[in-house]
């Protein structure tokens, strides 16, 4: 009588199959541009989200932008001459809110607008801040002031994927992903 079942070379060259199968998978996935395409996706609609609140509330509250000529508003920490608007503005002043404030909608937040101020209420639950947040990946909002009043908000992506979205949005930087009235400043 003989007895049916898998002997051990069997097994161990099934093993060895589903080992190489799940690394070609995990090397053709790459999960950490998966996870960087994700945070780019989610930059591009905080833009979206940040340009239509400035926008609203330069229709419905004031007419002229907020915040001071060569000032760079970042969401997190950073210096000028880093990638964002403190990389292009001459003489730039760099200004940062503390961590608890960051996401005020008041003018409080690391943008200088009071978005409740709307007719209608804050068109933001809170102010988007960047997915990573630090002193390379961040976000930017600068002014030009008198007399144009016009805005520039920048972020910097990091997946290859979305390289391109930076050299084609229509501003003066290929390396950053700029929206609003002035893309330059």
């Amino acid at each position: 009588m003989q007895t049916k079942g898998f002997t051990l070379i069997e097994l161990l060259v099934v093993i060895a199959i589903l080992v190489i199968l799940s690394v070609a998978v995990i090397l053709t996935l790459n999960p950490a541009q998966l996870l960087k395409q994700s945070r780019d996706s989610t930059r591009i609609q905080d833009m979206a989200s940040l340009k239509s609140a400035v926008s609203f509330y330069l229709a419905d509250v004031n007419p002229l932008v907020v915040g001071s000529t060569n000032t760079c508003y970042g969401s997190s920490v950073f210096t000028p001459g880093t990638p964002g608007c403190g990389g292009r503005m001459v003489a730039a002043t760099v200004s940062t809110t503390t961590v608890a404030n960051q996401a005020s909608t008041t003018g409080a937040g690391w943008m200088p607008i009071n978005f409740a101020a709307i007719s209608s209420g804050s068109p933001l639950g809170s102010e988007p801040v960047d997915p990573v947040n630090d002193a390379t990946y961040f976000y930017s909002y600068a002014t030009n002031g008198s007399p144009q009043y016009q805005f520039e908000i920048d972020a910097d992506m990091e997946s290859t994927k979305y390289a391109d979205v930076e050299s084609k949005d229509g501003g003066t930087s290929a390396t950053l992903y700029e929206v609003g009235t002035h893309l330059g400043l």
